[in-house]
């Protein structure tokens, strides 16, 4: 009788459970009882993220070989020879173009197998050709890290592949091209820190170390214990530093989505939907518009992200510091087209408007939103904002993390960001919060929401040192839409259903997105120059003397010509024969 063959036994190191390695194969090597996400070999990463048969690998030549003589416990020949065996492998990066879901790419796509997935000569040649590969053909690169970091047994030589790695990739960025890394576990040194982190869209797989030295050499060296916990992606994710998380049988979705959006919008003049005239306005005073656009219940910017916008994926954090929940960025869909969306959240209940601090963002925020604007301008898309704050969030904490500097970078970048911009303030716009996220081409704002340099109730206890006087002062302010209108702050009034948005949130984000669409096509239809000159034009004479009045006495003479017309076109009152 035959012997039966027995199956690759892995033991997963999270719950220590022994898995087939065929039954691993088929789930990407995920754990099928606790779901860690073990390493994969290389040729998975392939199959996993390449279109069947579309993978023609580059570079399989270049090996290793041995140029400082090294031996440590055995010699470094011997060590490479016992890694090409166990992974079948010539080195620890397999690089080569493929596609996926019929778009082409360049992949890396690293084998911690093979010597920790470490760094040599050989690895950062094979990196930087990749790369060079993808800029002279104008491919995106989809990079799947992990690495122990450099190889020592290379010495310098290794070190300085950080160097070439990082060229290269600068090259292929310079060149406008999208590049997309994934960091699996664990993903530290070398590879890390020179072309790891530095792409447009940082995605970790669940519970990665990500880091540049890692927690046992940091304890090996200080002394010092140093939790895993402080490099989870989790934790990256939550202090700014990566875009998302995303389990290995998302990821294929995910980065099909972010090839086809990341590329320039297509040019051309496109149709402008046509608008329903506009309703009258309702008349409400000042303050009782303060009241409503404030209203709890009034849809946000995650209600018209949700209903304005189609496929919205969610961009994280500043890269430096933190991921501000008041600021919510990422791709989306507008009427077909691809836009970037830099959202201002209040929150909807108290818990999310204490967590959000109502859409007063912290310093990373504004930096979150200068990161994502930098995008737009790299892959030449719009940028869409809605604006809705009560202005930046005051006190020492954003004081020391730079809130002036984090502002005036946004004012800016936006006001001279080479791509289309609109910008809707959909509730209240507050003082220089709001404003940085408002220097667009064309400025919308809902027919119930607020503008205004400083709430009624500071100004009123400024100027009366009584905030009870806010209702006075909200008048004096002209903060509301219509006012705004006059004063050429805002360039239209986007109405709203009878009583508010919040009695049909569904209503108001469709004639939002009527309206949406219809200003960017707009300035879409404009060249480029023409479109920064006057946007700068725009904000440079705003607010010159006698604009306010002169907007006014031409509506007033307009409604004089019109009643006017309305008198001549008339009949003659008919006059009774006398008996």
């Amino acid at each position: 009788m035959a012997e039966r063959k027995t199956l690759a036994q892995v033991s997963c190191p999270r719950c220590g459970n022994s898995v087939d390695e065929s039954v691993l194969a088929a789930s990407w090597y995920v754990c099928p009882n606790c779901h860690a996400h073990l390493p994969m070999p290389a040729s998975l990463r392939v199959a996993q993220l390449a279109d069947a048969r579309s993978f023609r690998e580059w570079d399989r030549g270049l090996t290793s070989v041995d140029p400082l003589g090294f031996t440590d416990q055995k010699p470094y020949r011997e060590r490479l020879a016992e890694a090409r065996h166990l992974t079948g492998l010539r080195e620890a990066v397999v690089t080569g173009q493929a596609t996926l879901d019929g778009q082409p790419f360049v992949l890396v796509a690293f084998d911690f197998r093979f010597l920790g997935g470490t760094m040599g000569s050989a690895v950062g040649e094979k990196v930087a050709r990749a790369f060079e590969g993808a800029t002279r053909k104008r491919l995106p690169v989809i990079a799947v890290t992990a690495s122990g970091g450099a190889r020592m047994q290379e010495g310098m030589l290794s070190l300085l592949q950080m160097a070439k790695t990082a060229a290269a990739a600068g090259q292929h960025h310079s060149a406008g091209l999208p590049y997309i890394a994934v960091l699996a576990n664990p993903t530290f040194g070398g590879v890390a820190a020179s072309f790891g982190v530095r792409a447009d869209v940082l995605v970790a797989e669940p519970e990665a170390l990500v880091g540049f030295v890692g927690p046992r050499v940091v304890e090996m060296t200080t002394g010092e214990a140093a939790p895993e916990e402080a490099y989870r992606a989790e934790t990256l994710l939550r202090h700014g530093l990566l875009d998302m998380v995303v389990p290995r049988g998302q990821q294929r979705r995910v980065l099909s989505y972010l090839l086809r959006h990341l590329r320039p919008a297509p040019t051309g003049r496109a149709a402008r939907p046509q608008l329903p005239p506009l309703p009258e306005p309702a008349y409400l005073s000042a303050w009782e518009t303060v009241q409503l656009a404030r209203r709890v219940g009034r849809p946000t910017s995650v209600d018209y992200l949700s209903r304005v916008f189609d496929g919205f994926v969610e961009l994280h954090g500043d890269r430096a510091s933190g991921d501000d929940p008041a600021v919510v960025t990422g791709l989306a869909e507008l009427a077909g087209q691809t836009v970037f969306v830099l959202a201002q959240e209040r929150g909807r209940t108290e818990d999310e408007q204490a967590r959000r601090r109502r859409g007063m963002a912290l310093p990373e925020g504004f930096r979150k939103a200068c990161r994502v604007m930098r995008l737009a301008s790299k892959f030449q898309l719009p940028v869409v904002t809605l604006v809705d704050t009560p202005g930046a969030y005051p006190g020492p904490e954003s004081e020391r993390r730079g809130i002036a500097v984090a502002i005036a970078e946004c004012l800016a970048t936006m006001v001279a960001l080479p791509v289309p911009t609109v910008a809707v303030v959909i509730g209240e716009g507050g003082s220089g919060g709001a404003l940085a996220l408002a220097t667009a081409d064309r400025v919308l704002m809902l027919e119930h929401a607020i503008y205004s340099v400083i709430s009624p109730e500071g100004a009123a206890a400024i100027l009366y040192r009584n905030a009870g006087r806010a209702p006075e002062v909200a008048e004096a302010l002209r903060l509301t839409s219509s006012d705004l209108k006059r004063l050429g702050v805002v360039d239209r009034v986007v109405p709203e259903p009878p009583g508010g948005a919040h009695t049909d949130p569904q209503k108001a984000a469709e004639l939002l997105r009527d309206h949406l669409v219809d200003a960017l096509r707009e300035v879409q239809a404009q060249p480029l120059r023409r479109l920064l000159r006057e946007r700068y034009r725009r904000y440079r004479h705003i607010g010159q003397v006698g604009a306010y009045w002169k907007v006014v006495l031409q509506e007033e003479l307009e409604e004089l010509r019109e009643g006017v017309a309305r008198r001549l076109r008339r009949p003659a009152p008919k006059v009774s024969e006398a008996p």
